[in-house]
This record gives structure tokens, C-alpha cells and sequence, in this order.
């Protein structure tokens, strides 16, 4: 069965819940998880406020200091239930492509990441990611909603 699953985050509690589900998953069949947090690559000119407003450094100083804390409650979620974790950082501009590259790179062998159910219109402006994994992906992927 999966020996090595990745487990995204954003930081939503949405992703927290699917964090939850994939350490009880990996833990009832002896895998091992890779936490992953995706950050944009910084841009001079970008739709998001933030963006705007920082300078490259204090962006990827701010973004390093999200993901740390993401990443971090899967590294306790996986130690509480002694599951064996690592965790990383990616860059790019399309968190799918990120995710997938990360699942190949890592030798994962199943992905394990929520979706917030964005419908209709809220679907076609903000797009999903987890619809695009799923598209893109030539490993199993196990959705959380």
C-alpha cells in the first residue's frame, strides 16, 4: 500500500482537518508523511496587497514565518501520533504544479490535502488547486472536504 504520503497546507483550518486525517491514516498503515507549504514567488506588480506593499525580503521573511508555523503543526500532529514526518518549503508561482514536483521529488506515493468546495463562480475566479492535483497528478490523491 503507500509507504510516503504528502500532506499540503495552507494554513486554513480546512487543511488542518485534512492534517489530522492524513496522520491517522499514515499511522493506521505505517507510512510515512512530507508536510509541504507552497509561497508565491514575489513580484513587483501583483494583484495581492502584500505583495504591493513589501519589500522581496520582508515578503519571503513574512512567508517563511507563515509556513514555519503551518508546517509546524503538522510535525506535531505526526509526533503526537508517532508518525514520521518531515516538512519543506516550495516556491512557485502555481501551488498544483509545487505540490505535484514535491510528490515526485520526495518519492511520495499518495497526496492527502483538503479542498474547500468552491463552486460556480468563487471556483472559476479563484480556482482550485485541489482540482488541478487531481487533473495533473499521476499518483493517487486523497481529497478531505
Amino acid at each position: 500500500m503507500f509507504k510516503h504520503i504528502l500532506v499540503p497546507t495552507d494554513g486554513s483550518p480546512l487543511s488542518e482537518a485534512a492534517i489530522s486525517h492524513a496522520v491517522e491514516f499514515a499511522k493506521s498503515i505505517g507510512a510515512r508523511i512530507t508536510g509541504v507549504h507552497v509561497i508565491p514567488a514575489f513580484h513587483t506588480f501583483d494583484y495581492r496587497a502584500e505583495m504591493l506593499e513589501d519589500t522581496r525580503q520582508q515578503f519571503e521573511k513574512d512567508s517563511r514565518a507563515h509556513a514555519q508555523r503551518f508546517l509546524a503543526k503538522i510535525e506535531q500532529a505526526a509526533q503526537e501520533a508517532g508518525v514520521e514526518c518531515s516538512t519543506l518549503l516550495a516556491t512557485h508561482d502555481h501551488p498544483y504544479e509545487a505540490i505535484i514536483e514535491t510528490a515526485r521529488e520526495t518519492g511520495c506515493d499518495a497526496i492527502v490535502m483538503a479542498s474547500h468546495g468552491r463552486k460556480g463562480i468563487k471556483a472559476l475566479l479563484m480556482g482550485s488547486e485541489t482540482q488541478k492535483v487531481l487533473t495533473h497528478s499521476t499518483i493517487p490523491v486523497l481529497v478531505y472536504r
